[in-house]
């Protein structure tokens, strides 16, 4: 196997600060997506924009596994904001990962992924630690992040922007442990379980999870999350 990361992100400006810093960089395409390959800061790497929601990022992960053999994945971006004290600008690392619109009852327990007998998938323990090892050097030396705090835990995915306090009030009630929501996490791991490649996934808080979740997004994103990828993957390979 090629010792190869994968660096994914939904959205375009997730990633688009890493772009520039491949070296040698060539793209090929597959499956509608643009895979750049090439080196970042020694290593060689893969980074692609996965699109939005579950089967969007269970594609490019198999694809980049199967297709470009790559031997570990990381998936950067944003998250809204579910745990007490997760706060705008905050960074969380997943511990493991959980489809909060998973339900087949009364076949299978809620949350169970049928077939599989869980419902939770681990991150690499590996990863995750330099992941948070880098998250906190960056969280020290970004005058943007001081004071950011790092957090490690549960991160549940789902197909839906979750945008209003009535939603995160019962995602809270229903998975208390629950650090974060977004839409493509739990896919990633569901898949890179079946491949049996390790994965770490890192996300910035952008919002709160409520009525104010669309509020300056975009922005966000582009002048925070961003750079904070950027900053955190490339920390996260000097380990």
């Amino acid at each position: 196997m090629t010792t190869r990361l994968a660096i994914v992100g939904a959205m375009h400006e997730e990633i688009a600060a890493l772009r520039p810093c491949l070296d040698g960089a060539r793209t090929e395409r597959r499956a509608g997506r643009e895979f750049h390959l090439g080196r970042l800061d020694g290593h060689d790497v893969i980074l692609v924009r996965c699109g939005i929601g579950k089967v969007a990022a269970a594609t490019t992960t198999a694809v980049l596994l199967d297709a470009f053999d790559a031997s570990a994945l990381v998936f950067t971006g944003v998250a809204g904001g579910l745990g007490e004290g997760v706060r705008v600008g905050d960074i969380v690392v997943a511990s493991a990962l959980l489809q909060h619109d998973m339900n087949a009852e009364p076949l299978f327990p809620r949350w169970e992924v049928p077939l599989t007998g869980r419902a939770r998938f681990d991150a690499d323990a590996g990863w995750s630690a330099r992941l948070v090892q880098a998250s906190h050097a960056l969280a020290a030396a970004n005058l943007h992040a001081h004071g950011a705090a790092i957090h490690h835990g549960l991160v549940v995915s789902g197909d839906r922007f979750v945008a209003t306090r009535a939603e995160s009030d019962q995602l809270r009630a229903a998975l208390s442990d629950a650090l974060a929501v977004e839409m493509e996490g739990a896919a990633v791991a569901q898949v890179c379980h079946d491949f049996g490649r390790p994965f770490g996934i890192v996300r910035t808080i952008s919002d709160r999870a409520d009525d104010a979740a669309h509020g300056d997004f975009q922005r966000f994103v582009c002048d925070v999350a961003a750079p904070y990828s950027r900053d955190i993957v490339r920390a996260a390979l000097a380990l």
